[in-house]
């Protein structure tokens, strides 16, 4: 090839950028802006009075009424069909992005089937199946333009090197924040900047290391309580030592009393008493429900405080959990106080670090310990919930994993009051290699949102302001591109040529795909760069000492081999019926 041919087609080439640049900006500039319900409202009224002729004030009320209706009734009909068709089809910048094959609804997109499946495994079937250069566009209810991202390089720009360009959706927040308030998990910009920065010091591992003895006594409690109930049945069959159970009610009592423990130095007592006022209240905040998922849908629509004020018990109640939580945080914080004043070499868990730092108020720390107990205690629970799943399906693993675990530690079941360390937990690398490929395959946070705070580019693709960003877990866990065509398949392999707790991803030899690939957002349970889990180390120590636990304890089968479990969503992703398994002591 010529260089003079070279040289045209660089020019024709960057002729072109140009072009689809203007046009994307054009197309940007008259994007739905979404104008709130009472800005229609008024507008109404205002172009009603200026058409209405007779201007006296006793014949102007009912048809000033008429005549607004009607006119916003025509408004919100214009803006319905210029949102809900017209820009998605037609207009908007991102139509030509890569899209999944099956047909959306008219006006409700792919809602439906994300609904029928849960987000992630629809975003994990579409990152494997969809060509794409790391990004997917679909649409969701009222066709609302989604993009999920599923390459290592779009998820670095993102969550690392435009971080702050993508925040949580401001519906989210609000309708959120009434319960957490602001604390790490919903700040945004400098304030979360600042919050990290001092609550970091609570969650390094120097000082987390020093809860392990906590994590395994908990641990220890919940296996030994799930033993107790056997003695309360008749057993399974024949075999009077089996009992059936329901895994992740345990496993949501166990971590429960972790969080309280670990990280408020307050006792929960759910293993022993799941009916206590603490325990329930928490639980039935935070439980999912069709109601919440109906108000949830509502908030995204509907402006927050009307939202809120709509009679549905679910509200109500809410309120009033909402209430008497932070009002237990209040007192932990007052009693925290009192016992450091008394004693100041007592022993510290998160929340004693949290006021050591003197950067918060008492508020502060209330909505720093609403998040915690949110983001710190169902997530864990999914995750050995989706563990005792995996190690049921695999009797070989789980006894191969025991036979290590035993030979390290007192039978948990024998010997409940044997302290455990964190150097123990460490000489156990195939419980790590267990609980990551569990975390791998499935990440207890299906998938989170973020929105384009400003225009933007993602691996090159223009990103306009306000477009919803989908960053999937599953389906980059899943990824066959990133792991190979074994990606689905529970395989420890992958990890035994890997080091570290919380780094990237890994393949067998058997995939050539994965071995190609070495990057750190092939793992993506915890995320990356300033908005990562803050309390990665908190959660894997105590994953790992139920795991342990639990295997050293219990010879685990399914209570029906044949279970496929369907996934339901909520604050993490778990089997929508619950995971029912028979147990007896481990031999």
């Amino acid at each position: 090839m010529s260089s003079k041919m070279l040289a045209d087609g660089t020019d024709k080439l960057q002729n072109h950028s140009k072009h689809v640049s203007s046009t994307l900006k054009l197309s940007s500039a008259v994007r739905p802006t979404y104008p709130s319900l009472w800005s229609s409202i008024l507008l109404s009224v205002a172009i009603a009075f200026v058409l209405k002729k007779d201007g006296s004030p006793s014949s102007m009320t009912l048809p000033l009424l008429l005549g607004s209706s009607a006119i916003f009734f025509l408004i919100t009909t214009l803006r319905v069909i210029w949102a809900c068709l017209v820009y998605p089809n037609y207009w908007s910048p991102l139509r030509h992005l890569p899209q999944p094959p099956d047909k959306p609804s008219f006006l409700m997109g792919h809602f439906w089937r994300m609904m029928e499946t849960g987000p992630g495994d629809v975003l994990r079937s579409w990152a494997n199946g969809v060509p794409n250069n790391g990004v997917i566009r679909y649409l969701d209810f009222f066709n609302l333009e989604r993009v999920a991202i599923v390459s290592p390089a779009a998820l670095a720009e993102v969550l690392v090197h435009k971080c702050y360009d993508f925040e949580k959706p401001p519906q989210l927040r609000k309708g959120i924040s009434r319960i957490l308030g602001l604390g790490l998990f919903l700040s945004e910009g400098e304030v979360h900047k600042r919050q990290r920065k001092y609550l970091m010091p609570a969650f390094a591992y120097r000082h987390v290391k020093n809860l392990y003895p906590t994590f395994w006594n908990k641990s220890t409690e919940l296996v030994t309580a799930i033993v107790a109930t056997s003695h309360d049945s008749h057993g399974v069959g024949a075999d009077k030592n089996c009992v059936s159970i329901e895994v992740n009610e345990w496993a949501s009592r166990a971590t429960l009393d972790i969080i309280g423990q670990g990280g408020f130095g307050q006792s929960f007592n759910a293993i022993q008493d799941p009916d206590n006022a603490l325990s329930q209240t928490y639980r039935n905040m935070f439980r999912p429900s069709r109601v919440g998922q109906i108000l949830g849908i509502l908030g995204f629509l509907l402006p927050q405080w009307l939202v809120r004020r709509l009679p549905f018990l679910r509200n109500d109640k809410m309120q009033r959990s909402s209430t008497f939580l932070r009002s237990f945080c209040r007192s932990s914080i007052e009693s925290k106080r009192q016992m450091s004043l008394a004693d100041p070499a007592s022993e510290l868990d998160i929340l004693t670090v949290a006021m050591q730092s003197g950067a918060f108020s008492d508020e502060d720390l209330v909505d720093q310990m609403m998040t915690f107990l949110a983001a710190g205690h169902e997530t864990t629970a999914s995750a050995l919930t989706w563990a005792v799943y995996l190690l049921a399906k695999h009797p070989h693993i789980q006894n191969r994993l025991r036979d290590e675990v035993s030979s390290l530690v007192p039978h948990p079941l024998e010997n409940p009051d044997a302290i455990v360390t964190s150097e123990t937990i460490e000489k156990m690398p195939y419980l790590h290699n267990v609980c990551r490929e569990v975390l791998r395959l499935f990440p207890p946070v299906a998938v989170t949102i973020r929105v384009a705070v400003k225009d933007t580019t993602i691996c090159g693709q223009y990103i306009p302001q306000n477009t919803t960003i989908m960053i999937p877990p599953w389906a980059v866990n899943g990824s066959t591109e990133l792991w190979g065509p074994d990606a689905a398949e529970f395989k420890l392999e992958r990890w035994q040529q890997r080091s570290g707790s919380g780094g990237g991803g890994g393949s067998s030899s058997s995939s050539t795909a994965a071995e190609n690939v070495s990057t750190n957002y092939q793992f993506l349970t915890f995320l990356h760069g300033p908005r990562s889990c803050i309390g990665q180390s908190f959660a894997m120590g105590e994953f790992q000492c139920l795991v342990a636990a639990w295997v050293a304890a219990f010879e685990t089968e399914l209570s029906d081999p044949g279970f496929v479990p369907v996934i339901k969503g909520g604050i993490s992703a778990k089997p929508r019926d619950g995971l029912h398994v028979r147990v007896r002591p481990a031999r």
